[in-house]
């Protein structure tokens, strides 16, 4: 099944997320591979697609797990929870309609 896992950043922490990202995308492209990742982004922290200095707010990624969870233990796995990126994380069940 696919879930949402939505995650909420600490302020101030660009640098670390930055620090982190290879190791994180590493994980998502990990998914990828195994066909199990449907989408994966940050939010801007402003309404640009690159917020400079502003940085992100969050994060969103749609994979597939065996169950809430697989999805909720992957998630606080990421390095980017292990850096002090993320405040929190939650996963839900998702289902994909459209396209």
């Amino acid at each position: 099944m696919w879930y949402a896992i939505t995650a909420i950043d600490h302020p101030d922490s660009l640098a670390a997320r930055q620090a982190a990202r290879p190791a994180h995308l590493a994980r998502l492209r990990a998914l990828l591979e195994q066909g199990r990742l449907l989408l994966a982004g940050p939010f801007p922290a402003i309404d640009a697609e690159d917020p400079g200095a502003a940085g992100f707010s969050g994060s969103l990624i749609v994979a597939e797990f065996a169950d809430l969870g697989a999805a909720q233990a992957w998630a606080e796995s990421d390095p980017y929870r292990a850096a002090g990126v993320y405040r929190s994380i939650e996963a839900k069940p998702f289902r994909k309609v459209l396209p």
